[in-house]
């Protein structure tokens, strides 16, 4: 879900001509064509059509559905507005064409339609066959259309039902969001927007009021006009103020999750890397009294939870083989342990989200009355009665009674049953992982828990897959209960000794364990990600963690240290991670290296780097006295309502060397305050300069990124910025790049001609303010645009340039290198004795640098000095700066 955009790095085909000239060496192997998965498994039938009790016919529909492949399905994403926009294009270009092909072999042939409990239209599914796809031109130019709109971040593969919970999650702007369990993080992104929702239109107000722009308002969306109104986010001039952390355990996975979520360009947002049941406590300023601590308690959290996967049966179909009741069984107490977890986190008030895409009451139902009884009842938290949101979602009631499926495929109805079946057993041990949580509860109070307000997904309702969802609300602050251990004996060197009931969780947690559950040697567990199952057969290893990796022993006990919803004083802390380091410089404080043991009388263990990824760089933010800054917000006349206290680089000396970055307020706070303190955050942030070589000292090295232009273009002054209104030049700077404009030749970039000839050379805001009168050119832009001597250069990689052409202009021309058609002429010219020397080292000066800028422009690959240095006809390198040719230095 999500995962379609990857850039490919890897240009020229390199990889390819390597796995060629492998396979040239290699033996000829014959095509084995695999056999089909057997959709079928005795037990798991054996257990959901005891638990489900279905009719007949319904019975049969469920299982039918389970047998089909999934609808293809996706969603429009970023801004509500530009979201709307890109559908709109979807509904008057595509669909219309579709609709024309009337069937395919004798059966009609259906167009994508809109997912009729999505607010707004703004997710659609199609159940199009492949081959059809490729059959009819039509649906091959939607399938551009899509794959384009993907590759930049404007569309979203998604399954449907991974949509439903941050839709409960009743997220507003400014408030504090957290996702414990979140790649690969197409619902982290949803929460994302939500943050955002409403700053565009908000930012617009306040710059009205001093710069006397037009305002655009909000129209006809009563949800958006409330989110624009400067009251629903007030306190830092409209720009969104809220925090989304996004986290997951894995640390390979959690860089998926930040090639995902870098697109929405949202400097509120923090990627960690933490196991999600020993998610620390953060601080955060106490303007009240600097003396103690203050710790950020979230309005919203998500806990989309490991799963056993059963409800992806329709996507995973290796999950017919090898589903087995264990899979959940062992599952059941780390899922305990993070929603617990999340309810610590959570403010009074706050909400709570809890979803599995598993069908098994042992990881829903019995997960949230287990929580909510170790949270100390309902007294404290509650079960939202969700049913009148998404009215036109089909789902069934959360259970109140439930079967148990032991490993062998015994059924059970009650924990005492399992008491009684011990009691025979010749070493009076209950069957394989049953605990008294998995079972309805049957004393204390959560005995009438009304878990019927839970939400149940089956797949032959609404033809997604099988999903399960919880809203809890936290309605006082509270201790948790110890985490009690099975009432099961255990054998200790052949003698039976009962465990002792009541052990603490702070004890229990010291044992390594996996997000995917304290499952380990269990070869048949299924620990799948962020309730996406994968098959054991093809699962990656999920890394084992040590508590110690996550924080200083302080930290990591936090739920046992400090009462909840107080503060604490201050007191001595225990070593930060980079203290007991041999070289502090080597590894930063806030680097995924592992955190020493605790101290013994005899030695101290010498930190090794983590295993599973490599340290990550600190963040260090910047003085607004830096000379960096003071430069560049001089040369773009950066207005002072910008604030210049956020600016922040990632390398242990703290001093702008290739890029800088941006954060909000609240997301500088964390950064700083838990520096050091065993939080481990890997991103953050959003990319606004980064370092250019410049053909003069009067030229600022630094040009604006383009995904720090939404945040920042308001802000920088009328003399570094050039305002397009005609669609067709926005057209010619799309399709040429470099386009000249020496002599006259600025002429041929009509309105913008004679501004791009008098502005001085370097980076510049290009503001595109269409007048409305064209529904497919009617969206507001501003995008990088440099100015070299002879030459403009829109700082857009390909795959925007490509996107954009065709989401503007519905145009597919292949991009054009003036550069080079100039060099090829210029050749000709040359060898024809017609050339002169400078203009020909001029040309080839440009044609080099726009070969190393094409591969490097929002690319993040490092451009060299010999990459754009070339002979000229003296004989002698003329760098790319000396002829003001632009050449990142990233």
């Amino acid at each position: 879900m999500g995962r379609g955009g990857f850039r490919n790095r890897n240009r020229g085909g390199g990889m390819r001509r390597d796995r060629k000239d492998r396979d040239a060496n290699a033996p000829h192997r014959p095509y084995t064509r695999y056999p089909d998965v057997v959709k079928s498994n005795e037990k798991l039938e054996q257990y959901y059509n005891a638990l489900l009790e279905l009719p007949e016919e319904e019975r049969t529909a469920f299982w039918d559905a389970l047998k089909r492949e999934l609808p293809n399905s996706f969603r429009f994403c970023g801004s509500k507005g530009h979201a709307l926009a890109v559908k709109r294009l979807l509904q008057t270009r595509y669909i219309p064409e579709i609709t024309k092909i009337a069937q395919h072999d004798g059966q009609p042939v259906s167009p994508p339609e809109p997912v009729p409990w999505y607010p707004d239209n703004l997710a659609w599914w199609m159940t199009t066959p492949k081959n059809v796809i490729r059959k009819f031109p039509p649906f091959a130019s939607f399938q551009k259309f899509l794959v384009s709109e993907t590759s930049v971040g404007n569309i979203s593969r998604q399954e449907v039902v991974s949509m439903i919970p941050p839709l409960l999650m009743d997220l507003k702007p400014g408030m504090t969001a957290l996702d414990l369990c979140a790649a690969p993080g197409s619902k982290a992104a949803q929460l994302v927007e939500m943050i955002h929702r409403g700053e565009e239109a908000r930012l617009h107000k306040v710059m009205q009021s001093f710069t006397g722009e037009d305002l655009r308002e909000a129209k006809d969306d009563p949800e958006e006009e409330e989110a624009a109104r400067l009251e629903a986010d007030p306190s830092d001039d409209g720009r969104a103020t809220g925090l989304m952390i996004a986290n997951d355990m894995d640390y390979k996975r959690s860089h998926m999750l930040i090639h995902q979520l870098k697109r929405l360009s949202s400097p509120n947002l923090i990627v960690t890397n933490h196991d999600a049941t020993l998610f620390p406590q953060l601080r955060i300023p106490n303007p009240s009294d600097p003396t103690k601590n203050n710790y950020l308690k979230f309005d919203r959290i998500l806990a989309d939870v490991p799963c056993s996967g059963d409800g992806t049966l329709r996507k995973n179909v290796n999950m017919w083989k090898d589903w087995s009741p264990g899979n959940a069984l062992g599952l059941h107490t780390t899922q305990v342990r993070i929603l617990v977890r999340a309810l610590q986190l959570l403010k009074v008030g706050g909400r709570v989200v809890y979803s599995t895409c598993s069908m098994n009451p042992v990881e829903n139902e019995s997960v949230v009355a287990a929580a909510i009884e170790r949270c100390c009842g309902h007294d404290k938290v509650e079960i939202v009665d969700c049913s009148d949101r998404l009215p036109l979602l089909k789902r069934k009631p959360g259970m109140k009674k439930w079967k148990i499926m032991d490993k062998s495929g015994r059924l059970w109805n009650t924990w005492q049953e399992v008491e009684e079946y011990t009691k025979t057993t010749e070493d009076g041990v209950a069957p394989g992982r049953l605990v008294e949580t998995m079972f309805p509860p049957t004393q204390g109070d959560c005995v009438d828990l009304p878990l019927e307000r839970c939400m149940r997904v089956y797949s032959h309702l609404q033809d997604t897959g099988g999903f399960f969802i919880t809203v809890l609300h936290k309605k006082a602050e509270f201790k948790a209960k110890p985490e009690a251990a099975a009432k099961q004996p255990v054998h200790t060197n052949g003698v039976k000794r009962p465990r002792e009931e009541g052990a603490a969780e702070d004890q229990e947690s010291k044992r390594p364990k996996t997000q995917g559950g304290d499952v380990k040697g269990e070869p048949e567990v299924v620990a799948a990600g962020t309730g996406s199952a994968v098959p054991s057969n093809e699962q990656e290893t999920i890394q084992v963690e040590e508590t110690k990796a996550d924080a200083p022993a302080k930290e990591a006990t936090a739920e046992a240290s400090v009462e909840e919803g107080q503060t604490e004083e201050v007191k001595p802390e225990a070593p930060a991670v980079d203290e007991a380091m041999p070289d502090a410089d080597a590894t930063p404080s806030t680097s995924t290296a592992q955190t020493p043991a605790a101290s013994t009388p005899t030695t101290q263990p010498v930190p090794k780097r983590r295993p599973d990824g490599p340290f990550e760089e600190p963040f260090k933010y910047l003085s607004p006295d830096n000379e960096v800054i003071k430069d560049v917000t001089s040369f773009y006349g950066i207005s002072p309502r910008f604030p210049t206290d956020r600016y922040m680089v990632r390398n242990a000396m703290g001093e702008p060397a290739k890029a800088i970055y941006y954060t909000s307020a609240l997301v500088r706070d964390l950064l700083v305050l838990n520096e050091g303190r065993g939080a481990k955050f890997i991103h953050g942030g959003v990319k606004m300069f980064v370092k250019q070589d410049a053909p003069s000292a009067e030229v600022c090295r630094w040009r604006i990124q383009s995904e720090g232009m939404p945040i920042l273009h308001g802000y920088v002054g009328s003399d570094r910025v050039v305002t397009l209104t005609d669609k067709e030049t926005l057209r010619k700077l799309l399709v040429e790049m470099f386009p000249k404009i020496s002599g006259d030749l600025w002429r041929g970039l009509g309105e913008i001609g004679e501004r791009v000839r008098d502005i001085g050379m370097g980076c510049c805001v290009l503001r595109v303010e269409p007048d409305g009168s064209d529904p497919d050119f009617a969206e507001r832009m501003a995008l990088p645009l440099w100015k070299s001597f002879q030459s403009l250069n829109l700082m857009l990689p390909k795959e925007d340039r490509a996107a954009m052409l065709l989401r503007i202009f519905n145009d597919t021309t292949p991009l054009v290198n003036i550069t080079q058609v100039n060099g090829a002429k210029k050749e000709r010219e040359q060898q024809q004795g017609k050339s002169e020397k400078v203009e020909d080292g001029m040309a080839e000066v440009e044609e080099a640098a726009v070969k190393a800028e094409d591969e490097a422009v929002e690319d993040g690959k490092p451009i060299k000095d010999e990459d754009t240095a070339v002979k000229t006809g003296d004989g002698e390198p003329v760098k790319a700066e000396d002829a003001g040719a632009p050449a990142a230095a990233e």
